[in-house]
């Protein structure tokens, strides 16, 4: 036995053949292929998300996209999500949102983010997005290893959580996403060009510092924390229901 795990030898497998692929090339084969009707794209609709969503949008519109909505969301990001839907067709968005009898318990005055954000994460996100992800076997990330951080060593298949994930972006860099808006004419979302270079929710972002190098430098200002959990393994809470899911109307 090689102990592995049944997922971790299915992500093995499928790094061997699809591994040296990228981008659209990664994406098709299994889409279309390995994982036909069981695989969703996890997007923020943040600052380089249009050039996933395009090429998802390019290969299947009717793919799964579940946007995870904590309820703490600047305006702007709803407003170009919204956008994005429209103008490139998607006709499955998906809402994952925190069940509002868990808000009232553990956040009933919306504060949480600034006592324990880590907790706030998984209240608002972790435990959404396991509970929208519940029926898929694979899932795709926007990832990137320039991001820095945790993401530097970005394996482009791997399995986490009993899934497989995808992150076909994995070796691109800030010029490449760049490149790619340009190629695909894809609107930016509206905060970039007053100082966001990475966008989460409202009360944990703040514009990067001038000159700063880390792409990432403006989520959680004043605190360690550089992810917020979703890519660091499920932690589902105990309570009876963790999330509410809706779809948003095709265009």
């Amino acid at each position: 036995m090689d102990g592995l795990t049944e997922t971790e030898r299915r992500a093995r497998d499928i790094a061997l053949r699809y591994g040296d692929l990228a981008g659209e090339a990664l994406l098709r084969p299994l889409i279309e292929t390995e994982f036909g009707g069981r695989i969703a794209l996890v997007s923020s609709f943040g600052v380089e998300a249009a050039v996933l969503l395009h090429m998802v949008a390019g290969i299947d519109r009717g793919l799964p996209v579940v946007f995870i909505d904590t309820g703490k969301h600047f305006a702007e990001t709803l407003r170009y999500r919204d956008a994005l839907i429209a103008a490139l067709g998607l006709t499955d968005v998906r809402v994952a949102a925190p069940d509002a009898r868990q808000i009232a318990a553990r956040d009933p005055h919306g504060t949480l983010s600034r006592a324990n954000p880590e907790t706030c994460c998984v209240l608002r996100k972790v435990e959404p997005l396991a509970a929208a992800l519940a029926d898929f076997e694979a899932w795709i990330s926007g990832r990137k290893r320039y991001q820095g951080g945790l993401r530097q060593a970005l394996p482009t298949i791997e399995a986490a959580d009993g899934r497989i994930k995808v992150n076909p972006l994995a070796t691109w860099n800030a010029a490449d996403i760049a490149a790619e808006f340009a190629a695909r004419r894809l609107p930016r979302h509206p905060l970039l060009a007053d100082g966001f270079p990475s966008i989460g929710c409202a009360p944990c972002t703040v514009r990067a510092a001038g000159g700063e190098a880390d792409p990432r430098s403006g989520r959680w200002p004043g605190t360690a924390k550089t992810e917020c959990g979703i890519h660091l393994g499920f932690r589902p809470n105990a309570g009876p229901s963790i999330a509410t899911s809706t779809a948003i109307p095709a265009p």
